[in-house]
């Protein structure tokens, strides 16, 4: 009865505000300033006391609705086999079965990885040691073309020189025969 007696007055109280600052709207312009002020400040106080009752009964909800609780458990007698004591453990070991297939599924997904991580890691050695092997081969084959052409660069510069020699020779023995005879 109180509570509501408040609310009412809390209620009548806002009503008085609106109207307040309908009428603070109308004061002169120098103080309606602060007219409009004063009426905020009353404002917030009383949105501050209804916000104090509203605490005040979700409290008193709440320290009654303890007790009834209390009164509950005190008045409720319990047996032995009371259906509201029972544990259901089918239902819990169905989910504790069924929590160990997923550890046991998640397991081999995580050797599984493991086996395909060890593989790739052969395949890279594999694939790294036949890379060098065809390194290795390719760097031979470029020094025996290197070599190679070397050797053709010779031999054709070595058939020059034997020409020029022959023909050095030809002119030399033409001249000693020439002069000589």
């Amino acid at each position: 009865v109180v509570e509501n007696e408040i609310q009412a007055r809390i209620d009548n109280i806002f009503s008085n505000l609106e109207r307040l600052e309908i009428l603070s709207s109308k004061e002169p312009p120098n103080k309606r300033q602060n007219a409009k002020l004063r009426v905020d400040q009353l404002k917030y106080d009383v949105q501050h006391l209804q916000t104090a009752l509203r605490n005040f009964q979700h409290r008193r909800y709440l320290r009654e609705q303890q007790e009834r609780q209390r009164e509950e458990l005190l008045a409720r007698t319990f047996t032995t086999n009371d259906s509201d004591t029972t544990i259901p453990i089918d239902e819990t070991l169905q989910y504790n079965e069924s929590l160990q297939s997923a550890h046991r599924g998640m397991d081999e997904l995580i050797g599984s990885g493991t086996n395909i991580l060890q593989g790739l890691r052969d395949q890279r050695v594999t694939l790294k040691g036949t890379h060098k092997k065809i390194l290795d081969v390719a760097n031979m084959l470029g020094l025996s073309n290197t070599v190679m052409r070397l050797i053709e660069k010779r031999a054709f510069q070595d058939k020059f020189l034997m020409l020029g020699g022959m023909a050095v020779t030809c002119v030399i023995m033409f001249l000693v025969v020439q002069y000589l005879t």
